[in-house]
């Protein structure tokens, strides 16, 4: 077992080789830290299923070494699984304000936040845990407080940087600047722990200030109403629309509880406090179409968000010919299929789509190439660790760093346990991750017996038979046949017939096993279900004994 001795070791359960779910521990003199405790969202691999969390085996097993965890920011893939496993960690969380009152509202939907310690830092703040000491450190993001760490250690310092850009134009926030930076730098820094998300961007980030003339230009171009959907989670952004509606006289209205929730927590923190007058979405139809403006969820193609009902529509906010829907947003990899469903519904009802590729109305809040050189020159880091990137983002951001003057760069996997020091950073073991999925109320392995026969379910189809015995295991009736998205639609008497004959048969020439009976019946139907659609279902067989 992994234990941190007169060491400092890194060791990711989620970000690395992936983008989400972020999950980092700093171990030292025997005890971790952990940086940030996110979640990421499922796909088509796994059917039935909206949430995908880290599976904290390793760190459950040190519990009680595990001496807080520390969140960066309030975006999903970095503190969305907290309300899952802070009780059972029993360790006191560390966040900023903003950030703070998002995980407070997760806690206490799951009925926990009397048993869990959150502890509030303020902006810059600085705090020890153990053989670690923290400060905070503002750098500009999509979110409200992002919160680069730096960890001192008894063996040098790591600068964790979470997810960040730079932004001379935050609209909301006062991220360090240059010689804030530059001083953390000449402290001596032993690890840069990079965000790897736009490393193959040749182009900075873009400050979020400059969204704001295109938005407003497409708005007062719009003929009848106008939708804008971007980042729940972007409260500059919705500033910014803010603005847009009143310098358009456009009435606005806020249409999704994502975006409410993040509304209220800015508010509650002093942000967002100049924002125009609103109307509910059942309000909206009641003005002309040219004086609204609504704000919606959904732009990365969600099926229960605000923006696909309103395409559907079957939403309070209705859409018609003429009117404009505004994609202040970039397309997740993985949503473009999802988005274009939506962009081709609004197409069919002529509603006029305007995205990134049309006007400069989104920029990223993930670094580029030029800013991630200049956060090297000021840090000057010893080793780079790439994170939060898949395999190929971390390894280019690795890569450039070199090409940029970073001596040692150390590209890891989920898993790998990292010697930072002393001595040159190297992988010196490897410990088991994995995921698990938040199915219904129910956490289970996302590659366990349940996900892996819903997958054969949804590809496959079920066939459900069920029969009677006689004392003498003599059939009773005809068994019973139900089909279950098997993809017979015609000719289904036959089918059954077929299906039937063939249960019977194997019926009658096994006798006495009940598991040996089940057994043939099973291949029996399935082969004759083969025989019709070149598919295998799942065959399960019910068979019932009278005394």
């Amino acid at each position: 077992m992994t234990t941190p001795k007169n060491e400092l070791l890194f060791l990711a359960l989620g970000g690395s080789n992936e983008i989400g779910m972020n999950v980092n521990l700093y171990g030292c003199q025997g005890k971790w830290v952990m940086v940030d405790l996110g979640l990421t969202f499922a796909n088509a691999e796994y059917p039935g299923v909206e949430l995908i969390l880290p599976d904290l085996e390793f760190i459950e097993q040190r519990k009680d070494d595990l001496l807080g965890i520390v969140l960066t920011h309030g975006h999903e893939d970095h503190i969305g699984a907290v309300a899952y496993f802070a009780a059972d960690l029993g360790v006191p969380l560390y966040a900023t304000p903003f950030t703070a009152t998002l995980i407070r509202g997760k806690l206490e939907e799951e009925g926990i936040a009397d048993s869990v310690e959150l502890n509030i830092i303020p902006m810059e703040g600085s705090f020890d845990l153990g053989p670690f000491g923290f400060q905070f450190v503002t750098l500009a993001h999509s979110i409200l407080e992002m919160s680069a760490c730096l960890i001192t250690t008894p063996y040098g310092k790591i600068f964790h940087t979470g997810d960040w850009k730079l932004d001379e134009r935050p609209v909301i926030g006062t991220p360090s600047t240059a010689d804030q930076l530059k001083a953390i730098g000449e402290e001596g820094i032993l690890a840069l722990v990079c965000d790897s998300t736009n490393a193959f961007n040749a182009d900075d980030s873009g400050s979020e200030g400059s969204v704001k003339a295109d938005l407003l230009k497409s708005v007062k171009e719009a003929k009848g109403r106008v939708l804008l959907t971007t980042f729940a989670s972007n409260a500059a952004r919705l500033q910014t629309m803010g603005e847009v509606a009143r310098e358009t006289g456009r009435t606005l209205c806020f249409a999704g509880r994502s975006l409410h929730r993040i509304i209220d927590a800015a508010q509650a923190n002093g942000y967002l406090k100049d924002m125009p007058k609103t109307v509910d979405m059942e309000a909206v139809d009641g003005l002309a179409r040219h004086e609204v403006m609504v704000v919606a969820t959904g732009g990365q193609g969600e099926a229960r968000a605000a923006l696909a009902r309103i395409a559907e529509g079957n939403h309070p906010v209705k859409l018609e010919e003429g009117d404009t829907v505004i994609f202040s947003s970039k397309q997740i990899p993985g949503n473009e299929i999802a988005i274009g469903v939506i962009m081709n519904k609004l197409a069919e009802r002529n509603i006029l789509t305007v995205t990134e590729k049309q006007a400069h109305v989104h920029v990223s809040g993930h670094p580029g190439q030029p800013e991630l050189a200049l956060l090297y020159d000021w840090i000057k880091p010893s080793v780079l660790v790439p994170v939060h990137g898949e395999r190929r983002h971390m390894a280019e951001q690795a890569r450039f760093a070199k090409a940029h003057g970073v001596k040692n760069t150390l590209v890891q996997s989920n898993g790998d346990v990292v010697r930072l020091a002393p001595g040159k950073p190297e992988i010196i073991g490897q410990e088991r991750t994995g995921r698990l999925i938040l199915d219904g109320d129910t956490i289970i392995s996302a590659d366990g017996a349940t996900i892996n026969e819903r997958r054969r379910l949804s590809w496959y189809g079920l066939i459900n038979v069920a029969f009677a015995l006689d004392e003498r295991d003599r059939l009773l009736g005809e068994p019973q046949i139900r089909l279950h998205g098997v993809p017979i639609e015609e000719d289904m008497e036959d089918f059954l017939e077929e299906a039937s004959a063939a249960a019977v048969k194997a019926i009658r020439e096994n006798k006495g096993d009940f598991e040996k009976l089940r057994e043939s019946v099973r291949l029996a139907v399935r082969r004759v279900a083969t025989s019709w659609t070149g598919k295998k279902p799942i065959v399960d067989v019910m068979i019932l004994e009278t005394a």
